[in-house]
Order: structure tokens, then sequence, then C-alpha cells
């Protein structure tokens, strides 16, 4: 039995042992790494302060409620509890997003109150110039002007540094992970590409100048039409639907990975047991693998505890006990098809940051988590999804330029 299987039936009544079953190599379980600390004076609040600080390097953003039990679990001295934390059902975390959507209704003009923002006749770049860069990484890109990137010639970006990756807590603590060695030297290129995907989908946000893409002789305005511009152009790509376990700290201790997943209950029952099912919470985003006589770049996708959903890059190195599979990979009209549909996503995003730029969180929890857009697509593309849990809130997605496609 794998640790998060024996982690995932733990029930609390006893006092804590490390759960049995095999390890990943050099991981041990978030618990054993707060129980040692606990001995260290002060560090257990200085570490708790940071915990919410959000972006990559952080855990998920958590809410008030959600880290209030977290901070008892640790004070507490729970260590069974932190290792199925928070263990709660979708019935406790779902009023997490109510609260959410009733502050942003506050928060909305009562003109923009059920009719879309973002009309057609909005002047850009008045429809929210700062709102765009905040949630779109778009490199040296102007989302306020019109232009043409070259992909011809190597990318010129900078590699990427270990040192702007991780951040020395103390008392052996570290968080963040480090480049991974396949796909960190292919980092300029991948951020190139992903700053020129993200650049190509803002071209559907109206308003916005027309920005070009040429490689080869061809030449995009739309991310679909760049995927399809470099399979005309000898370039092999993948388009994967990628599951892992999520991992919501990022943390090492005294060199090793600390594992960290967010247990939801299924209120499965498990057979001749009082117990129901905890299930870690997965991650779920696309990935694109390009390799060819001119590219050579893996990026993905997602909607992020940063509020953005985007083109990314993926060259850091995952913690063995994430794990990772392929649910589905596409290729030619397939892997075209869900670049289309990605970018319709990062379009309804946009409108939605534009039209309710003060969401608790960025809109994370309310407009979904990483897995909403991607059950969506993977319903689109196959008949049905399979990932959960879903948070989105659909009532905020009533701009009927997004049409929600994908459901």
């Amino acid at each position: 039995m794998g640790i998060l299987a024996a982690l995932a039936g733990c029930t609390g009544d006893a006092p804590y042992v490390v759960p049995e079953g095999p390890m990943p190599p050099n991981t041990i379980l978030l618990a054993q790494m707060m129980q040692e600390l606990s001995a260290t004076p002060g560090f257990m609040d200085a570490l708790l302060a940071k915990l919410n600080s959000g972006g990559k390097k952080g855990p998920a953003l958590m809410t008030p409620a959600l880290m209030k039990r977290f901070r008892e679990l640790i004070l507490g001295k729970d260590w069974q509890g932190l290792d199925r934390f928070p263990g709660w059902t979708m019935d406790a975390v779902n009023p997490t997003v109510g609260v959410i959507t009733r502050e942003a209704a506050k928060k909305t003009p009562e003109t923009a109150v059920g009719t879309p923002s973002g009309a057609p006749n909005e002047a850009w770049p008045a429809a929210g110039s700062p709102v765009i860069t905040e949630y779109l990484d778009l490199g040296s890109y102007s989302p306020d002007k019109a232009e043409t990137v070259s992909l011809d010639e190597p990318s010129t970006l900078p590699g990427l540094d270990d040192a702007t990756l991780v951040t020395a807590l103390g008392a052996g603590v570290v968080r963040g992970d480090v480049g991974n060695p396949k796909l960190a030297p292919l980092h300029p290129a991948s951020q190139r590409l992903a700053d020129v995907l993200n650049r190509l989908g803002l071209n559907g946000v109206d308003g916005a100048p027309t920005a070009t893409a040429e490689i080869g002789g061809k030449t995009a305005t739309a991310p679909e039409g760049l995927i399809e511009a470099l399979m005309a152009t000898g370039h092999s790509v993948v388009v994967a639907d990628g599951r892992y376990f999520a991992n919501f700290g990022h943390f090492h201790f005294k060199g090793q990975d600390v594992m960290m997943p967010f247990f939801i209950d299924s209120q499965i029952g498990i057979p001749r047991t009082k117990r129901s099912l905890m299930s870690p919470v997965s991650h779920a985003e696309y990935e694109w693998e390009i390799r060819g006589p001119k590219i050579n770049a893996n990026v993905s996708w997602y909607f992020g505890i940063d509020g953005k959903s985007e083109f990314r890059t993926m060259d850091t190195l995952d913690q063995a006990w994430v794990l990772g599979r392929h649910a589905h990979e596409y290729r030619g009209a397939d892997a075209v098809e869900v670049t289309r549909l990605v970018g319709k996503m990062v379009v309804a995003f946009m409108h939605q940051h534009m039209r309710r730029p003060d969401l608790p969180f960025g809109g994370y929890y309310a407009l979904g988590v990483c897995q909403d857009g991607v059950a969506a697509i993977e319903k689109k593309m196959t008949g049905h999804d399979t990932l959960f849990p879903n948070t989105e809130d659909g009532a905020l997605f009533d701009d009927p330029r997004d049409a929600r496609s994908t459901r």
C-alpha cells in the first residue's frame, strides 16, 4: 500500500504513528517536519506567518478558515490530523466559494452586475491594461500595440537560476523547487514561447491590438494558429493532459522533500469500516512538448493560485511524491483544438479580471481551481470529465462572448 493510500485511511483515534507504506526516496511527511520543528522556540509561528504568502514557491492560498484549522493542528500538535489536512468534505469547502462570490458582488459596480464588461465599444487600453499585465505574463511584449514577433532565431532570454527559485527559511527548511535537469536547459525557448502564446491569446479580447507570430514563413494571430504553424514547419507537437498530486507546500527539510498534500473527504464509505475515503487533491494542467528544427520547448497552461489563466514554463523539478501521469495525449488536429480551447479560457478569465478586479485571491476558488478548466476541456474533447473537486461558481461566467464553449 502506498503512503498516500495509507494516509487516506487514517482515523486520528490513536497516538501519532508514521503511516506504514513505501515512501518515495528522500521524502518525509509534513507532520514529521513539524514535530521536529516544534522543539525550536518561535519557529512554528514564523513558519505559519509565511504559509499564506502565495506565489509559485508557496502553498495554495488558504481561506481564513483553512488557515485557522492548519494553525490549530500545528499548535495542538495533532500530527496525525496534519497528515490528512484538512480532511473536509466539499460541503465544508464550498461555503468558501459562496463567501468569495458574495464579496465579489459587493465590489462589482452596480452598472456592471449582470452586464458583461469589456463590451466591443469599450476603449483599449482603458478597458484595463494594468489588470491585463497583472494577470497575464507577456514578457517584453506589449498589450497596447500591434507587433510582429519572429521565432526563427533562438531565444535570447536568460536561463533558469536556481537561486531565484528557492528560499531558505531557517532551521533546515527551504521553500521552492530547483530547475528540472531535463527541462531547465530549454527555459529560454520555453519562456519566450509562453510569452508569445499569452500575447496571441490576448488578441481574443475585444479592442486588443493584434500581435502576430511568424516562423518559417508561416504567421499566426491566435495560439492555435501558432501550433499549426509549428507543425507546418517540421515541429512535432504533443499536448498532454497532465495529472499530479497537488503540492501545497513545496517544502524541503534538511535536504529531504516534504510531502504536503491537501485531503478532501470524498464521503465514499470504505467497505467493512466506519471511515470514508480521504482523497488527495490533484493538480491538472495542459502540457505542450514541442520539438523541431527551430524550437525545442515545454510549456503548460492552468488557472493558478496567482489568479492567472495563462501559458507558463514548467521547468522546475517536481518532488517525487506528486507522481504524474498523462490522462490524455493529443496530436495533430486534436492538439490544435485543445490549444484553441485553452486560448478561449485565457480570454474568458481576462474578461473576469477586467470586470471583477477585486475578486479575493485573484478569483481562485470562485472562478475555479486548476482543475476546472482542464475538466471542461476534457469533457469537450472526450465526452466526460474525471477531475474532482471543481469549485467554479458558474453564475460568474455570464459574458455571452465566452459562451462556455467547453461545457
